[in-house]
């Protein structure tokens, strides 16, 4: 069973993104994209991600 709404790890969204791990690690320092605790793992919200892309888009529009 595939859940689209799961948390994504740093690795997935740089993948998204085409960056690299510690670039993902900066845009949640920065607070442009979400990311929480979970145990000793972190993982960012999907809808960050895509509000980011919009940000993106937006900006070079």
């Amino acid at each position: 069973m595939k859940n689209d709404n799961a948390w994504l790890t740093i690795d997935q969204v740089a993948a998204m993104l085409n960056v690299s791990y510690w670039t993902v690690y900066r845009l949640i320092k920065t607070r442009q994209i979400v990311g929480v605790q979970v145990g000793r793992a972190r993982r960012v919200i999907p809808e960050s991600v895509e509000a980011y892309k919009a940000r993106l888009i937006e900006e070079a529009a």
